[in-house]
């Protein structure tokens, strides 16, 4: 669906070099903190700013035209024009995708409850997110690409939007997602693999399954790290009590160090631990 091959861009204080895959049928997060490359990433994959070097391709192919019509996106820092009202977004949504469904669009706006008639700079934050999800779902995406679109939202208008990502992909089974997202649950109830990027550059890959049950987090006294088996610590971080460990090997410190104080890892735990680990 999506191919990423030695992406680069440079900017003074910044460099990007970003290698990604994205396979048909796969839901795919990424994460990092602000000014990671996140959003740089999306905007070189959409033509909006010229990479250096690097290849990207959507379906086997070079950006086109008629490729846009495939993808559904949302970008954090874009929207409509305040001045205008839904009714006038549908006009120009009809103009612009060729597969546009007014029917859908209109369902989900009334599902949201997002005044047809009311001007888009008098909606909130939240509704403002809301219309941008909605439009990247109703012209017949087969790949979104997804610039923090749960940005803005309580938790329950999230998880309307994360239920119309699974129904989007329940309806074809060669459909994709890219999302990032600040909201660590969001992914992990979402994605099927998660990406980390740190600085400009990839540092993390690995499935959602694997991250969820495989790793974890061990918390070890000075005496107790120096007995460990360190052979399979990815990070580590020097604490108060002692030691801060993450290793992919779960099992195997819970089977051979039962005395430790062993947790499961989540994402934003495992960002903490590359990004500041040793």
């Amino acid at each position: 669906m999506l191919k990423i091959s030695n992406l680069q861009k440079k900017y003074p204080n910044f460099s990007l070099q970003c290698d990604l895959e994205i396979a048909p049928g796969e839901i795919v997060g990424l994460v990092g903190k602000n000014g990671a490359g996140k959003t740089t990433i999306f905007k070189a994959c959409l033509g909006l700013i010229n990479k250096d070097e690097g290849d990207i391709q959507f379906f086997d192919q070079q950006l086109s035209s008629k490729l846009k019509q495939d993808i559904g996106v949302v970008l954090a820092d874009s929207s409509f024009s305040g001045y205008l009202t839904i009714k006038d977004i549908l006009a120009i949504l009809q103009s612009s995708y060729q597969q546009f469904q007014q029917t859908k669009f209109l369902e989900y706006c009334q599902r949201f409850e997002l005044p047809l008639n009311k001007k888009i700079k008098d909606f909130s934050t939240g509704m403002k997110v809301k219309l941008k999800v909605i439009v990247a779902l109703s012209h017949g995406a087969k790949l979104l690409i997804l610039d923090e679109p749960t940005t803005g939202l309580d938790v329950l208008a999230r998880e309307d939007i994360l239920d119309l990502l699974r129904l989007f992909m329940m309806e074809d089974e060669n459909r994709s997602i890219l999302i990032s997202s600040h909201i660590a649950s969001d992914l992990e109830g979402l994605c099927d693999r998660l990406y980390m990027i740190d600085k400009g550059k990839i540092i993390f890959e690995e499935t959602m399954d694997t991250l969820l049950n495989d790793y974890a987090i061990l918390k070890v006294s000075e005496s107790q790290y120096a007995d460990l088996d360190k052979n399979y610590i990815l990070k580590q971080q020097h604490t108060d009590f002692g030691y801060e460990l993450l290793t992919k090997e779960k099992s195997y410190y819970l089977e051979n160090f039962p005395q430790i104080v062993i947790e499961k890892a989540n994402i934003d735990k495992v960002i903490t631990m590359m990004v500041k680990g040793e």
